[in-house]
């Protein structure tokens, strides 16, 4: 049975590890790196509340009351599997014209109050950021998600209404 540890050869002082000490490292460093996968996949370190952040029931209420512009960023078959919450907009954050399709929905104002929800919160923060960058104002991340996330039950859990995508 050979040793796992690191030993010293005499002659090359250099540490050598066994095979089993390499496949012990390398299955470390490949769960570690799915941990951190996962961890932003879902989204886990999201917390409802913070500035320019809404929950779920802020996001329908603000939405339904006509406060915000409340856009669903998804793909149009994440539509088609979950719906779209009721009083928001879908429009698939992939069309190479989003901004200019999203201005024109908030006739050219970009300091309209607009809220973006995707599947967990990954994706609407990073267009918000990237929305920002491109002259929108107001814009404002619902980090739950229609699924869920670290910030919360998501749209769906919490009962919230959908509408199925015309």
């Amino acid at each position: 049975m050979s040793d796992p540890s690191p030993s010293l050869d005499r002659r090359n002082p250099r540490p050598r590890l066994s095979r089993r000490g390499v496949l012990v490292g390398a299955s470390v460093v490949a769960l570690g790196g799915l941990g951190v996968f996962g961890a932003k996949w879902f989204n886990v370190t999201a917390r409802a509340g913070q500035k320019g952040q809404l929950s779920v029931q802020q996001a329908h209420v603000a939405a339904k009351a006509g406060d915000i512009v409340l856009v669903d960023i998804r793909r149009p078959d994440e539509w088609e599997h979950t719906g779209v919450g009721a009083h928001a907009v879908p429009l698939d954050m992939r069309r190479k014209d989003f901004a200019q399709a999203l201005l024109a929905y908030v006739n050219h104002d970009a300091s309209q109050p607009v809220a973006l929800i995707c599947a967990r919160g990954v994706r609407s923060r990073a267009m918000t950021a990237r929305l920002t960058k491109a002259g929108f104002t107001n814009i404002i991340d619902v980090p739950e998600g229609m699924l869920g996330s670290g910030a919360g039950p998501g749209w769906l859990k919490s009962g919230l209404p959908v509408v199925r995508p015309e």
